[in-house]
């Protein structure tokens, strides 16, 4: 493609603007987008040249529309990123040239394309910091009547009373134009955000409010389109208003005379749409700036008989814009105004504003499917219930005597929401896409939010009467209904907790036919009403451990249902939780359990999920078993089932069937997880167990009572990962199962010796996948043995991570998981367990330990500087030590001290940021506090020729070497260390 012309080159003018126009029409005609993109940056180039000013005026004059939009663009670009190149005495005539041009623009422009850019050139131009463009708006006005541009000069002359006479002199273009400007100054004012224009800006207001108190006066039919200008324009000056004029009213007060213009519109068909979305948005949230004047116009309108057949549309399912933009007006009114509707529900009006606005629950269609003001409606009844439950709450016991009614509408806002949740038939759930489903959920799950809230307000009646529509439901096999009235239950359990207030009501909802009828194949139940019954189940747990005698019609009916694929999962989860927490009262019950369990093996498809869950909720109950041999003999019939997976694991291998073998290998070793956690004793208050602060388990791996299922359990373990050892899945599993009997204080199935995790754990090697994951598991269990009642193990294991240390130690951060869980099992080693750094095996590896923690300690990831940071810290402090292992202590300090101190020193003197110096804080007060060498060691890092910042000066590193000799004196006492 040819250059671009030179404009100001030996060609003449008219010429060379022949070539930038046939430019400018090839831009907008199809084409290979390369030679567009091409013709675009040469176009670019003219613009950006310190000639693309007078470009810019000579486009304008062009015939072709869209040269002189190009043109018009031209001047944007130009004040928005050429200003600097003007001079000051050039940017007064620059205004007057882009006022004659709309001003011509607009008497001769069939379209508005060209205006409308050169409305936002002169918005760019009043936005930049060096002009003061006062009266702006009044300025454009004075052009188009005059015919001509007219200087500020002449403008000053102009009086409020001119103004007022002129403004219905403008032809409909110009009053569009002057529309157009205003409402394009605002929204750039309100992007930008400048203070600097903000007197400009009040200046312009009155003369915005005269234009478009004119505009909006004009009749819909005669000119909508300047009407419809006028709203936005109104709106967007009052969203600028509520954000920076919010503290002052004279401001607000000119924008507060056009409501009620604006309120008129809202008869008018052509604006109503426009109209209810300009006010509603303004409602919401700036309530305040309507006048009660303004609110009584709202409330004969929101009461009309038009608003009636408008709503009564909306409610037969037509989603006609208009009548959707009314609805949510009268949601932000209803907003808006929740003090004065509840304080006044027996006025008629109110009366039909609440019965309107409880109509938008009740459209047809499905929510978020078909209905998308049910969503909305929520959300004001929502709003209504927590203003109730404030004004209950607040009012220092004195009943408000309007209290009752609204408690009634919010009885029949549930009542609504009831019908609203009910899901549609099988057939149309399968049509729908997955967002339509995901609106639907998203509506039943703040359906929920209602009814907690509700609880509160109304109390067990409305439990009451959701129990009495699940009965009726029930008895008319009402089948959808039943699950909308169930998943009501089940939000309001929450809420109830384990309070035995609603228990009469529940003994006649699961006296009734309820189970019986869900485990009845020839009723077809649907399967979304299975699944909430489920659900059902677990939220109401409580209940049934206070009433057991409906423990087995509700087992049987969640063993029932894990033959449905559907239901599989939720009943699982339910029997797990029921037997979780009911396992003293079904302990008579294990045989049929196992037998269940058994017969469920049979069935063909069983999830792995499933029987994990179902194995671990019957070790819960094992767990409860009182008799010991009773109770390994029921555990050990567990361990048969497990047994069966692991050698399920061997044959798909055995074959190549590597996706078989992972199968069964991962369901074995998750059976034993979750066995393992219910098989721990349940704490009493229910909190979490802390592995550093329980007691110890000294001794608990001798019982021998459970020896032959430890190596059952142990054989399990590396029978799976001789096969999947190079699985991270498997790895990980391996160890959680592990790490299960870290928190048992009483001998168990998994109360392993520490044997068994050292040898585990030496068995690994760098190639082993989630090797991190297993260096922790080491590290958790040392933190049981390292309790000062507990007894030691035998830790030659580290010299394993040693060697992993070693070969890691060139770049730490090759591996940062794995390194940095190294450090943090070297860390755990200390102070009980350093007496293994005298291990032959051992002993040559330490110096590589110490200086793999050093390089951690300087290099960049984060993870790996506080695990070192952290190291050093135990390091540096003080043990009561044997005089062997104090002597190898004091011997890697005295060697690797003053190296560990540098990387620490520079490190808090710029190498790190900010909020990383407390992770060297530990160390650097233990090495202070502890070590006698510590002044020395951090005058040396101070004063090295490697220090990183040049803004401390010498004066400065010697004051804080002689606040650290000052705190060195009060060395702690040793801490109590290795036996």
């Amino acid at each position: 493609m040819a250059d671009p012309p030179d404009l100001y080159g030996a060609e003449s003018n008219s010429s060379n603007m022949v070539k930038v126009e046939q430019l400018i029409n090839r831009l907008y005609q199809p084409g290979n987008p390369q030679d567009i993109a091409e013709t675009q940056k040469h176009l670019q180039r003219l613009q950006r040249s310190n000639e693309g000013w007078h470009l810019a005026d000579a486009l304008l004059q062009s015939q072709d529309e869209k040269v002189r939009f190009f043109g018009a663009l031209t001047f944007t670009i130009k004040i928005n990123s050429d200003w600097d190149q003007l001079e000051v005495e050039d940017t007064a005539p620059l205004l007057h040239r882009l006022l004659h041009w709309i001003t011509l623009s607009v008497q001769v422009e069939k379209g508005h394309l060209v205006a409308r850019k050169l409305c936002t050139s002169l918005v760019a131009y009043f936005l930049r910091p060096t002009v003061s463009w006062n009266r702006s708006l009044l300025h454009l006005v004075c052009c188009f009547t005059a015919g001509e541009a007219v200087s500020c000069e002449q403008l000053m002359s102009t009086s409020d009373k001119d103004a007022a006479r002129i403004v219905p002199r403008l032809g409909r273009e110009q009053l569009l134009a002057s529309i157009w400007f205003a409402l394009n100054l605002i929204e750039e004012v309100e992007k930008t955000s400048p203070t600097s224009i903000l007197t400009s800006i009040i200046s312009t207001l009155d003369d915005v409010v005269m234009v478009l108190q004119h505009a909006l006066q004009i009749k819909p039919d005669s000119d909508r389109q300047i009407v419809e200008a006028a709203v936005k324009c109104f709106q967007a000056w009052v969203t600028y208003a509520h954000g920076v004029w919010s503290d002052k009213p004279d401001e607000v007060v000119f924008l507060r005379r056009l409501t009620p213009y604006c309120i008129n519109l809202l008869w008018a068909h052509e604006l109503c749409e426009v109209t209810a979305d300009c006010l509603g948005d303004i409602l919401n949230p700036f309530s305040a700036f309507f006048t009660p004047k303004d609110l009584e116009l709202l409330l004969d309108f929101l009461t009309s008989t038009l608003v009636q057949v408008q709503l009564s549309a909306l409610h037969e399912g037509n989603w006609e814009p208009e009548f959707m933009s009314v609805a949510r007006l009268l949601l932000a009114y209803g907003d808006a105004r929740l003090h004065d509707l509840a304080h006044n529900l027996d006025t008629p009006s109110v009366q039909m504003v609440m019965h309107r606005l409880m109509d938008l629950l009740t459209c047809v269609g499905y929510a978020g499917a078909e209905d998308d003001i049910c969503t909305p409606a929520l959300e004001f009844w929502q709003s209504f219930t927590e203003f109730l439950i404030d004004a209950l709450y607040g009012s220092e016991d004195v009943a408000e005597p309007w209290m009752g009614s609204a408690q009634r509408y919010v009885v029949q806002a549930i009542d609504s929401c009831w019908v609203k949740i009910r899901f549609p038939p099988e057939n149309v759930w399968a049509e729908w896409s997955s967002e339509e489903k995901g609106d639907f959920r998203a509506f039943r799950a703040d359906v929920e939010d209602l009814l907690q809230s509700s609880y509160t307000l109304l109390g067990t009646s409305i439990f009451d009467r959701l129990t009495n529509l699940a009965l009726e439901a029930l008895n008319n096999h009402a089948w959808l209904h039943l699950e909308a009235t169930l998943f009501c239950l089940n939000a309001l359990a929450e809420t109830i907790s384990d309070d035995d207030v609603v228990d009469t009501t529940l003994i006649h909802l699961f006296r009734s036919e309820l189970l019986a009828n869900m485990m009845d194949p020839a009723l077809n139940m649907p399967y979304k009403t299975q699944q909430t019954a489920v659900t059902t189940m677990v939220s109401f747990t409580a209940f049934f451990e206070r009433h057991t005698q409906f423990l087995p019609s509700m087992l049987t009916f969640l063993f029932t249902s894990l033959q449905s694929p559907a239901l599989a999962g939720v009943a699982a989860r339910a029997i797990f939780t029921t037997c979780d927490t009911c396992r003293k009262t079904l302990v008579s019950e294990i045989g049929a359990f196992l037998h269940q369990y058994e017969a469920m093996l049979q069935w063909q498809d069983v999830e792995s999920t499933t029987k994990e869950k179902v194995i671990g909720a019957i070790a819960a109950i094992t767990q409860a078993i009182s008799s010991e041999e009773h109770r390994v003999e029921t555990f050990d019939r567990l361990l048969y089932f497990v047994h069966r997976d692991v050698e399920a694991c061997k044959e798909f291998a055995s074959v190549g069937a590597m996706g078989g073998a992972q199968e069964k290998g991962l369901c074995a070793l998750r059976c034993l997880i979750n066995m393992g956690n219910t098989m721990q004793e349940p704490d009493p208050d229910g909190e979490a167990v802390d592995l550093e602060n329980e007691p110890s388990t000294n001794g608990a791996h001798e019982s021998r009572i459970w020896e032959s299922c430890h190596e059952k359990i142990v054989g399990f373990i590396y029978a799976v990962s001789s096969i999947l050892g190079g699985d991270g899945e498997v790895v990980e599993a391996a160890c959680q199962v592990l790490r299960t009997g870290y928190k048992e204080a009483t001998p168990g199935p998994f109360v392993f010796p520490p044997k068994v995790t050292e040898d585990f754990v030496t068995n690994s090697s760098l190639q082993t996948p989630r090797l991190e994951y297993v260096l922790d598991t080491a590290g958790a269990m040392l933190t049981r043995h390292t309790r000062a009642n507990a007894s030691r193990v035998d830790a030659t294991a580290i010299a394993s991570i040693l060697v992993v240390v070693d070969t890691e130690a060139d770049d730490p951060a090759n591996e940062p998981e794995v390194s940095a869980s190294c450090l943090d099992l070297a860390a755990k080693f200390i102070p009980h367990y350093l007496h293994t750094f005298l291990y032959p095996q051992c002993r040559e590896h330490i110096a590589d330990l110490i200086i793999f923690s050093i390089r951690c300690m300087a290099c960049q990831e984060i993870m790996l500087r506080r695990a070192a940071a952290n190291f050093w810290a135990l390091l540096f402090q003080r043990y009561d030590l044997t005089a062997e292992i104090k002597a190898v202590i004091d011997s890697i300090l005295g060697e690797y001290g003053p190296h560990a101190t540098l990387v620490i020193m520079h490190s808090m003197s710029g190498e790190v940021a900010r909020s990383e110096l407390e992770t060297f804080v530990d160390p650097l007060k233990r090495m202070v506090f502890s070590q006698v060498r510590a002044k020395q060691w951090i005058s040396d890092a101070l004063f090295a020729s490697t220090f990183p910042s040049s803004k401390v000066g010498d004066a400065q590193k010697r004051k804080f070497i002689q606040q650290v000799a000052k705190s060195v004196i009060p060395i702690r006492e040793p801490t109590k260390g290795s036996d």
